[in-house]
């Protein structure tokens, strides 16, 4: 992982721009405030998982007759308790 460091002032100009080296490319950015290091912009370890991600996962798994009907009720359930995601911007 590559890390830069940039002024407070550089990382304001190119904000989108260094969100999307931390995306993409898996920068990190130290923070510079008056030459001093005070903030870290860097990639989220939490990777999002996809329904095509579960796909693969499971591909090619057997599952019983029993615990494929296991399997569609805990499913149906957790969709079920799912809520939608609230906007923190508004």
């Amino acid at each position: 992982m590559k890390t830069t460091s940039i002024s407070v002032t550089e990382a304001a100009r190119n904000f989108a721009d260094c969100v999307n080296r931390v995306r993409y490319q898996n920068m990190t950015f130290v923070l510079l405030k008056n030459g001093l290091p005070i903030a870290r912009l860097v990639p989220n370890e939490e990777k999002a998982s996809r329904g095509r991600d579960l796909a693969e996962a499971l591909d090619g798994v057997k599952l019983s007759r029993d615990e494929v009907k296991a399997w569609r009720r805990d499913l149906r359930n957790a969709r079920r308790s799912l809520k939608p995601p609230t906007d923190r911007w508004k």
